[in-house]
């Protein structure tokens, strides 16, 4: 099949759009561009695609519905709130010095390109992908909008300027990743910083993720500069904490931001006829949505283009969960693996009502006895049936089932084993040392689903687990810093949220494969892949239109009308993005 990208609107995002298509073995248009280069100064102009008989057109705009006057990268960068959320460790509303919201556009339509053209081998009549740059970014800040419109704010979030990197005596700019509080209290206390001030830095620092805020102590910058950076990584590598060295320079991502691979014979028609079973083993979920039938001949796709994809989920924090959430928006049933009790994330203020959104069943995989199941209901991925639930949280989970198991135990990963028998992808972001022993390794799990579709999320090295390291050694810190200044990432969890959309990108892919081949697929994508295809889109936001409102509160900014056809609304009030995509016949 061929499929056509526009060839007018936003070059960046048709270029990347256009790229990961050809890649995939998709055709494309001679328009969709060759490259990736800043969008600065934008490049407006007519959105018709190109018609090509047979075909699929990809409609990539600006604005898309929203109700605003959008025409650079600038603008949607002012006028969603990119420019806000960046800004914040500066003080003010700030440009990002990479086509963010492009690139994440282009990545979205080449998804929902390759979902369509999957549906279609099905039968589905799709003729046109549609989506535009200014959703992708709402798409993107979809945790902050959602803990800006949570009714209960709780305690007060750290806010402020500054922030890491830190830099040692001999000059090494780097960054410092701690999880644990005692790590971070090890570390600093062994350079000789006070216990309170060290106390009154974790918070800003263990909430930075979420606040894209992180207000330190200055005696904590100070005690860095003290010690040569060799002495500084002996040190955290005894306390547990990780360092990176900060590029100076950006390396650009040299091919495709996942690695696809083919497996065994055996995907394809009778892996999917059946879907999930009817009967559903213990430990189990089964989820329901309109527009869903068991069996190919009768599959429908009132739900999306993924109708009838039933995915596992097996991810904490934010890349993997967003790629799932993707999925899910695409129509994709999406069964998440949560600990005994649930993801602690959960209970991350600010608090919302848990929504239905799609209604779920939750079962506990007990971890002890027989290994039966037993359980409740919840809704949008919440924690219980009317339980509050954090918004960010909520923003990256809401409609997916739950299963809760403790995967270190023996009734535990049985039961995820049964729900993989029924599964047609296996989405995870196990640390790879751990994914053997779990019995979660690609070979076992091929051997147990013939025809499954095997994602893997990672950071990407050794050491890069988390965004701002990555920011940090793929050298996208000192592309987003100030002229003149140091490597500096932004706190806007960028390589989090592109990475989940290239998994899920990724991932999509696959699944087309798949239905093209009759082969089992495996992709592996990770946040240095998207933090590298992010370094080709250098130039960045400028200065938005004359007539382009700044952001400069996400609270007042999902209560504007102009924004509606992007947003939808828990019970509370708490805002949510909707789906991107818009697909036409």
């Amino acid at each position: 099949m061929t499929a056509t990208v526009l060839g007018t609107g936003p070059r960046v995002a048709r270029e990347v759009a256009a790229g990961l298509l050809r890649a995939s073995g998709v055709g494309v248009g001679a328009d969709g561009g060759e490259g990736v280069r800043g969008d600065g100064d934008g490049d407006g102009g007519g959105d018709e695609p190109l018609e090509v008989a047979g075909g699929l057109a990809c409609r990539i705009g600006w604005a898309g519905p929203l109700d605003l006057a959008l025409d650079s990268e600038a603008d949607v960068q002012a006028a969603c709130g990119v420019m806000h959320v960046h800004g914040r460790r500066y003080g003010e509303p700030t440009p990002l010095r990479v086509d963010f919201a492009s690139v994440a556009a282009g990545v979205l339509a080449a998804t929902g390109v390759l979902a369509a053209l999957r549906a279609r081998r099905l039968g589905a009549a799709y003729r046109e992908v549609g989506v535009s740059v200014a959703q992708a970014a709402l798409l993107g800040l979809s945790q902050y909008l959602a803990a800006a419109s949570a009714p209960e704010q709780g305690c007060a979030e750290p806010d402020g300027a500054g922030g890491p990197p830190f830099v040692s005596a001999d000059g090494v700019w780097f960054e410092l990743e701690a999880l644990e509080a005692d790590g971070w209290l090890r570390f600093w206390s062994r350079l000789g910083v006070e216990r309170r001030v060290v106390g009154r830095g974790w918070l800003p620092f263990q909430a930075r993720y979420g606040t894209a805020a992180c207000p330190l102590p200055e005696e904590l910058a100070a005690a860095a500069r003290t010690f040569g950076y060799r002495r500084l990584a002996r040190v955290a590598a005894e306390c547990g904490v990780g360092l990176t060295v900060a590029a100076r320079r950006p390396t650009v991502l040299g091919g495709m931001p996942w690695l696809l691979r083919a497996g065994a014979p055996g995907g394809g028609r009778d892996v999917r006829a059946g879907g999930v079973p009817a009967g559903v083993p213990a430990g189990g979920v089964r989820t329901g949505a309109p527009g869903r039938s068991g069996g190919r001949g009768g599959l429908g796709f009132a739900g999306g283009p993924l109708s009838g994809v039933t995915v596992v989920e097996i991810a904490r924090r934010v890349q993997g969960p967003l790629a799932g959430r993707v999925l899910a928006l695409l129509g994709a049933t999406v069964l998440r693996v949560e600990p005994p009790g649930g993801d602690p994330l959960r209970g991350v203020p600010p608090m919302v009502a848990a929504d239905g959104g799609r209604r779920a069943e939750r079962r506990r995989a007990r971890a002890a006895g027989d290994g039966t199941a037993g359980g409740g209901t919840a809704g949008g991925g919440a924690a219980g049936g009317g339980a509050a639930v954090s918004a960010r949280f909520a923003a990256l989970n809401r409609g997916k089932g739950v299963l809760e198991a403790d995967l270190r135990s023996a009734a535990g990963r049985s039961a995820v084993r049964e729900l993989l028998g029924g599964a047609d992808v296996l989405l995870h972001s196990l640390a790879p040392a751990k994914v053997a022993g779990l019995g979660l390794d690609a070979g076992t799990v091929a051997a147990l689903r013939p025809g499954l579709v095997y994602a893997q999320a990672s950071g990407g090295g050794p050491g890069l687990s988390t965004d701002y390291p990555v920011q940090a050694h793929s050298g996208l810190a000192a592309l987003l810093a100030p002229a003149g200044m140091p490597p500096r990432p932004t706190l806007l969890t960028v390589c989090d949220v592109l990475g989940g959309l290239v998994c899920a990108a990724g991932t999509v892919a696959a699944l087309e494969a798949r239905e093209r081949t009759g082969r089992a697929q495996r992709v592996e994508s990770s946040l240095l892949s998207a933090a590298r295809l992010l370094c080709g889109a250098a130039g960045g936001a400028g200065t938005p239109g004359g007539g382009v409102e700044v952001c400069t509160d996400l609270g007042v900014l999902v209560r504007d009308p102009r924004l509606a056809a992007a947003l939808e609304f828990g019970p509370d009030g708490c805002a949510f993005v909707r789906a991107p995509w818009g697909f036409g016949a």
